[in-house]
């Protein structure tokens, strides 16, 4: 038999099993007390499975009742002397021993197949909810996707009129594009650029209903991007004043730094 280099592999192989239940033949022997003395885990191995062994022929051990015991010594006197079969006994031994091993290497798999289930059991939970956080982005995306869609279509619609709004001296690098179909009643502002504010004031867009300023919102940096913005009917105009940051006034007396008239004809 060519021997075995790894000592994993050893132990995988089921030698040091056979050996303790003496039923290696004596090339296997030799090389089962080779792998003991060379290698330390094998060795331990070998420990812990010998002392598994005695304490599991000791726990199946049946203590015989007291009274019995007078009995066998009454009977003694009048009984021959047999000789004992030791064959007999050593093979009953080796059966014990081997029906322990088979024990204990079934317990052992029970083991590992109860575990490696467990592990299979929480991986296939972890693809189940990549799965459901896959399908939850994808339908996230496929709204964004819609939305961007929606706003591409109003920009092409042949009703669609484009309006510049530009700043001036007080604001000049102010610029945002206004998109109104008074058709489909929507409204769209892309704000190109914002000159930077003090920390207590804001932008704010208006739109001019005969006269009346009407308020639709805030402006800032972080609204430098096509977006929907409130459409008004009849608007006459739009205007961007500078207002003090928390007031939300319904009407402005400040000076418009941009402003466009409308020509919406429906």
């Amino acid at each position: 038999m060519k021997m075995i280099v790894d000592s994993n592999t050893f132990l995988e192989s089921g030698l040091l099993e056979k050996y303790l239940i003496g039923q290696t033949s004596p090339q296997e022997t030799l090389e089962v007390e080779q792998y003991i003395s060379k290698y330390p885990e094998v060795d331990a191995v070998y420990q812990t499975l010998q002392n598994n062994l005695e304490l599991s022929a000791f726990a199946n051990a049946e203590e015989a009742p007291v009274h019995l015991l007078g009995n066998i010594l009454s009977s003694l006197d009048d009984t021959p002397v047999i000789a004992m079969n030791t064959t007999s006994f050593k093979s009953w031994f080796g059966y014990g021993i081997a029906a322990s091993v088979v024990a204990l290497l079934f317990a052992s798999t029970s083991f590992y197949l109860y575990t490696q289930n467990d592990s299979l059991l929480d991986e296939n939970q972890t693809i189940v909810e990549e799965l459901y956080d896959l399908r939850s982005d994808i339908a996230n995306n496929n709204l964004k996707l819609d939305a961007l869609a929606d706003q591409f279509a109003q920009l092409n619609n042949p009703e669609t009129e484009k309006y510049i709004l530009k700043g001036n001296r007080r604001a000049k690098n102010l610029k945002a594009v206004a998109y109104i179909n008074p058709k489909e009643k929507t409204s769209m502002l892309d704000v190109v650029s914002l000159p930077i504010l003090p920390d207590d004031k804001v932008y704010q867009i208006w739109a001019d209903l005969q006269g009346k300023m009407v308020n639709l919102g805030i402006l800032s940096e972080r609204d430098r991007r096509l977006q929907q913005i409130p459409y008004t009917e009849d608007a006459l105009g739009l205007s961007i004043t500078i207002e003090r940051k928390g007031k939300l006034p319904s009407t402005s007396t400040e000076t418009p730094v941009a402003e466009i008239e409308l020509n919406l004809k429906e």
